[in-house]
């Protein structure tokens, strides 16, 4: 059986360190990338809507009219930038997508209200964005059921026999951005891990220095462990950091146990690694390696994970391929950490799939590496 030599580890260590502290690319790469990236997407990715324009025409001009107006305002999800004389005015505005909606108000609005007859109102949504017109339409079917309510009761107090109460655990204020941080933390990790030790060898081989690695009496193994290890620190230093300015730039809450978010990473981070140097080891070229490796990290993270795109809404084909996909579980245990405290008892199946992920990641790195000190 194998004995790791820490000697000789730590030589290799040492040495990576010291072409990655020679190389600025690859140290902005490492400490300023993830948190551009943070903040970046932090700001720029969100499912909140809020002060959708929306372009009024109002045909009664009565004070029941104006109140269904004021309620839209008043709201928050919509705010009134045109006063439209026709709905056909609205239409170049649609178009330009200067207006989300606009609510045509007839005449005899009131008339009806106060007859106790139906008093239709249209609302013209953009359903271009088809995501943003079926939020859109939600929002003003409360605000109308609401605001009829209102006019039905006439200031009395109506006590229903059953009454709900909503709670909602976790993420109360209902912020997408408590959920996008912890998953983007993920995202941003794989991309900067892979990135990383995708040009460790083919460093080597352009620099010339592979043949002189192959004489040393290394072992294959204790490379790969050294020159993993400082990205792992890297690593580990900037998901400490991204969760901190998480929570200080967008308030994101860390209610979960720090000891396991640094253990599930180190995990993760380990198969990353593996991962960059196998794809090292098979282009001699640091170009083609850090663009084979956005390929094999950047899309997945992003699309397949579950991010950005709830899982179960995707075709079953989709669904089977997300299994494999490392940030997939990475996230749920970041999310799962930040917002609700999770345990072991919750999370171990991303813990054991992340275990998998290391062990494969080291494989990969290894065997892909003997073959190159073959040649």
């Amino acid at each position: 059986m194998m004995r790791l030599d820490a000697v000789r580890l730590w030589a290799v260590a040492r040495k990576e360190w010291l072409q990655l502290r020679r190389d600025p690319r690859s140290m902005a790469l490492a400490f300023l990338l993830p948190v551009l990236m943070l903040v970046l997407f932090g700001y720029a990715i969100t499912w909140d809507i809020r002060d959708l324009r929306l372009g009024l025409v109002d045909h009664d001009g009565t004070q029941s009219s104006r109140a269904l107006a004021d309620a839209f305002e008043a709201s928050g999800f919509f705010r009134i930038v045109e006063r439209l004389e026709q709905p056909r005015d609205a239409d170049g505005l649609l178009d330009r997508g200067q207006l989300a909606a606009v609510l045509v108000i007839p005449p005899g609005f009131a008339r009806d209200l106060a007859a106790g007859r139906r008093a239709p109102v249209q609302l013209l949504l953009d359903g271009a964005d088809a995501n943003t017109a079926t939020i859109a339409q939600s929002y003003a079917d409360a605000i109308v059921a609401r605001y009829s309510l209102d006019v039905v009761l006439q200031g009395r107090r109506l006590v229903l026999p059953v009454q709900p109460e909503v709670r909602i655990w976790y993420n109360p204020t209902l912020e997408s951005r408590h959920m996008i941080v912890p998953g983007l933390i993920a995202v941003i990790m794989s991309i900067i891990a892979a990135m990383l030790t995708s040009l460790t060898i083919a460093r080597e081989w352009e620099r010339g220095t592979m043949e002189q690695l192959a004489a040393t009496p290394v072992h294959r193994l204790e490379l790969i462990l050294g020159k993993l290890l400082p990205y792992l620190l890297i690593g580990l230093f900037d998901v400490a950091m991204t969760t901190v300015l998480g929570m200080l730039i967008f308030g994101v809450p860390l209610r979960g146990d720090v000891l396991q978010l640094a253990a599930a990473t180190t995990l993760f981070l380990t198969g990353a690694l593996g991962l960059g140097i196998f794809i090292s080891a098979m282009f001699r070229s640091q170009l083609l390696a850090m663009q084979a490796a956005m390929v094999a990290t950047y899309l997945p993270a992003l699309i397949l994970s579950g991010f950005i795109f709830e899982i179960s809404g995707m075709p079953a084909v989709l669904r089977a391929v997300t299994y494999v996909v490392p940030a997939r579980y990475f996230i749920g245990v970041t999310r799962g950490i930040f917002l609700k405290a999770a345990g072991f008892e919750a999370l171990w199946v991303h813990g054991v799939s992340m275990i998998i992920f290391a062990t494969v990641g080291l494989a990969l790195a290894t065997l892909s590496f003997r073959k190159e000190i073959a040649r």
